[in-house]
């Protein structure tokens, strides 16, 4: 039935990945530490010449991707993994029990009960189309729910469950994923993230935590809401970060660091 063992992993995987455990743990693409990014959410895709590409994935046609990967870039997609949100086509499918808090300053957005299995199901919908897109990894946002105010009760541990069974999922369908700020569950959750992805940690001086990526060989990408600052360059340089400074809209080129 299978020509490949690559595939018949991928396909065991898929199917027992709960219980097959280290089996289905291996990253499947490594990203280099080194590696220029691109990050834009939203608006008219920019074609800088970088060499990853973190793409919103349901505005992204799976064309574009497919481009995108033909030159050599790596596609990483974007979508919201703790939170509902209103304008999704599967946003009526979540139960109204596992709605939690809106999310401030995200109009639309409010807070799920990521222990909730229906929303597990739905959510690993989601990985099943980053998939089927051809996406080579996944950027899962809103997973530091517990840190918020959720209404929903979560505690640290049930985000670290979470955070791991979604790392699981998306391993095995053969992504990677990135662990999307919650700083301070690193020392938690680095074995099972392939890359990391921090918003304004040198603001809140937060960036020192990130040395348990880059000691594996894992690329670490900083995105700071500021005006260029060749003091922060330099302090990425120095940490084996990947800086940039963005508009908080996310709908143009970032400035990376010279």
């Amino acid at each position: 039935m299978f020509s490949n063992p690559k595939t018949m992993l991928s396909f065991f995987c898929a199917v027992f990945g709960s219980l097959m455990g280290s089996l289905c743990t291996a990253s499947p693409i490594s990203i280099p530490p080194t590696s220029s990014w691109h990050w834009q959410l939203s608006g008219t895709l920019q074609y800088p010449n970088r060499h990853v590409y973190d793409i919103d994935l349901y505005d992204t046609p799976a064309s574009t991707i497919a481009n995108l990967k033909a030159q050599g870039r790596i596609v990483v997609c974007y979508f919201s993994a703790g939170s509902w949100e209103d304008w999704r086509d599967d946003a009526a499918q979540y139960p109204q029990s596992a709605l939690g808090n809106n999310l401030s300053g995200w109009p639309g957005e409010r807070w799920l009960d990521i222990r909730n299995p229906q929303v597990r199901t739905l959510l690993a919908k989601r990985l099943d189309l980053a998939a089927s897109k051809g996406c080579h990894a996944v950027e899962p946002d809103n997973i530091d729910g517990y840190s918020n105010d959720n209404g929903l009760g979560l505690s640290e541990a049930d985000q670290v469950d979470f955070n791991r069974w979604l790392a699981d999922q998306a391993h095995a369908r053969q992504l990677g994923i990135a662990l999307k700020n919650a700083v301070e569950l690193i020392p938690q959750l680095v074995n099972h993230f392939d890359f990391a992805l921090n918003e304004s940690c040198y603001r809140y001086n937060e960036c020192g935590g990130y040395s348990a990526f880059t000691a594996q060989g894992k690329a670490v990408f900083i995105a700071e809401y500021r005006k260029y600052s060749t003091k922060l360059c330099n302090k990425a340089a120095s940490s084996g970060y990947q800086l940039q400074f963005f508009k908080r809209a996310l709908t143009s080129v970032g400035q990376p660091c010279q």
